[in-house]
């Protein structure tokens, strides 16, 4: 088969040699996008009177044609066409006769396919913003069901102070939001048409970059013809905050799986988004859990794939940037996956109430609240550390806690201490009292949830 393109060479290259540079088994993700640009290209070149009505009339046609084929599924690519932009344009000829060899006037494959990655990255963030509010709004509605659910809250891992349950799942819509500021910001250099600026040098036909770009409907064209055709830092961007959405969403997977084993026993996970053991009938895994912190590797990989191709590439295009498109894909199929299932797990999760409240009374998480007690009273906040210490190691040796012990015990430790110290070291009220902004305090708990609706809205 003649190459489009094949006009100078004399022998074509070996079917394996043409595999493996071809980009169809891949790219063809961008067909809808691909035939907008050409839709929106053709129509700019009939307004311009660089091709005739006619002309314009009978290609639109043709586009028309393949986009509902492609609607349908039943376009049929091949490698001999390399990638998504010849095959669609053989089947153009294919189908209108050689008036289809004029829609590339003016333009180049390599402002197509930048105009292609535009157009569904626009398209695919839009998406996974939606998607993180849909979590955010599920995080929420748990958070205000468990204001007044006691927890221990962890440092290294070791049971720290009591806390909201509330508190501990807003601290993930918080990073959420952060996330989505992120993307939300990325659409700035998302929203940038490349198409019209050829190879790398523009074009001699008196094309209009900006009608074009008003027809795909994006918001700013690129001032320099070579950075449009060789930009990728608006995909490298997206890999980056994909990267850190997914850095979210495998901590807190991680506390699921903690949360959700016999040991800690906080939540049970819904069967949906569990499964079994081929070999241990009782196992309840949290496997898509699992799957989500594993998951964050790939994005990773991703990040740094791209932006190890294009370190050390010259002015423009190179082939090498056809690896810029599989990692791109991965990861919007990823975060998507992971956005939906994780929403999923957190709106049908029971959450063990009794088991969170048996906890924060059988350990030393009220600790801080005695130190902070007897600082209150004048004593020096490392005094008063040192004589809470000792006070639970005297806990430790008689198989107590802090509550158990009788008020002499309290008092031959420090005369400070009087008998309000048993609802002082109550996890209810050390978790109550802690009002200051943005602390764990069911006042300020709920306070932050508002807030967290107002940015919803």
């Amino acid at each position: 088969m003649t190459k489009l393109w094949g006009g100078r060479f004399q022998k074509s290259a070996e079917q394996w040699v043409d595999e493996f540079g071809a980009s169809i088994e891949f790219d063809q993700k961008l067909v809808m996008e691909d035939i907008d640009g050409s839709i929106a290209h053709v129509q700019m070149l009939g307004d311009c009177n660089i091709l005739s009505t006619d002309d314009v009339d009978i290609i639109l046609g043709g586009l028309v044609q393949l986009k509902q084929l492609a609607v349908e599924h039943k376009l049929e690519f091949s490698i001999a066409n390399e990638d998504i932009h010849l095959n669609l344009e053989k089947m153009l000829i294919d189908l209108i006769g050689p008036v289809g060899g004029k829609l590339h006037t003016g333009r180049s494959r390599n402002d197509q396919i930048a105009t292609d990655m535009h157009l569904y990255l626009k398209n695919r963030v839009e998406e996974i913003i939606e998607l993180i509010q849909v979590f955010q709004k599920t995080i929420v509605n748990q958070a205000e069901d468990h204001i007044e659910t006691l927890a221990p809250g962890y440092t290294h891992l070791q049971r720290a102070q009591p806390i909201s349950f509330a508190h501990h799942l807003m601290a993930y819509f918080w990073m959420l939001e952060r996330d989505k500021e992120r993307f939300l910001d990325s659409m700035k250099r998302i929203d940038i048409s490349p198409l019209g600026s050829g190879a790398l040098a523009g074009t001699t036909f008196p094309i209009d970059r900006k009608l074009s770009a008003d027809y795909l409907g994006f918001s700013n064209v690129y001032a320099n013809s070579m950075d449009a055709v060789s930009d990728r830092d608006f995909i490298v961007e997206f890999l980056s905050n994909s990267s850190l959405l997914m850095t979210h969403l495998s901590r807190f997977a991680e506390e699921i799986i903690l949360w959700s084993s016999s040991e800690f026993n906080f939540i049970e996970l819904d069967d949906s988004f569990s499964t079994g053991s081929s070999i241990m009938p009782q196992k309840k895994n949290p496997d898509m859990a699992e799957l989500i912190r594993g998951k964050t590797g790939r994005v990773f990989g991703n990040l740094m794939g791209l932006l190890t191709t294009l370190k050390g590439l010259p002015l423009a295009y190179n082939k090498d940037m056809q690896e810029d498109k599989e990692g791109m894909f991965d990861t919007v199929e990823t975060i998507v996956g992971s956005l939906k299932i994780f929403e999923g797990m957190i709106r049908t999760m029971t959450v063990h109430t009794k088991r969170l409240h048996d906890t924060v009374h059988k350990d030393f998480s009220n600790a801080t609240e005695l130190a902070d007690y007897l600082a209150a009273k004048g004593l020096p906040f490392r005094e008063a550390h040192e004589v809470t210490g000792k006070l639970v190691f005297l806990c430790i040796q008689r198989g107590y806690f802090l509550l158990d012990l009788p008020l002499n015990d309290l008092q031959e430790a420090n005369s400070l201490i009087e008998e309000d110290i048993y609802e002082v070291l109550s996890p209810l009220a050390a978790v109550r009292r802690r009002n200051s902004l943005g602390g764990t305090g069911f006042n300020q708990v709920e306070i932050q949830i508002e807030e967290a609706k107002k940015r919803l809205i």
